[in-house]
């Protein structure tokens, strides 16, 4: 965890957006000693969001097969995937 004053990121933004970058970590940022924010690179936030989205979906089709929706095999699934490509 990378932990940094707000008077860093006042002077020195760049060692603050370079490191941000080079680690892909989020930098927290602290106000007289606590915390107050969270800085992380566009690319970083933005695979952090792809992979929310992607867990909601997860959770959603889990959710649907929990409460009885219709499923399908693996092979069954490939099967269908097949066809859609030779379809194409």
């Amino acid at each position: 965890m990378i932990i940094k004053a707000s008077a860093a990121l006042r002077n020195d933004y760049t060692s603050i957006s370079n490191m941000a970058k080079e680690t892909k970590e989020p930098i927290y940022i602290t106000k007289n000693g606590e915390g107050d924010l969270v800085l992380m690179s566009i690319d970083a936030f933005e695979k952090r969001e792809q992979m929310l989205k992607l867990r909601e979906k997860v959770l959603q089709a889990e959710q649907e097969r929990v409460s009885g929706a219709k499923t399908v095999s693996i092979s069954q699934a490939r099967k269908q995937l097949a066809e859609r490509i030779d379809d194409i």
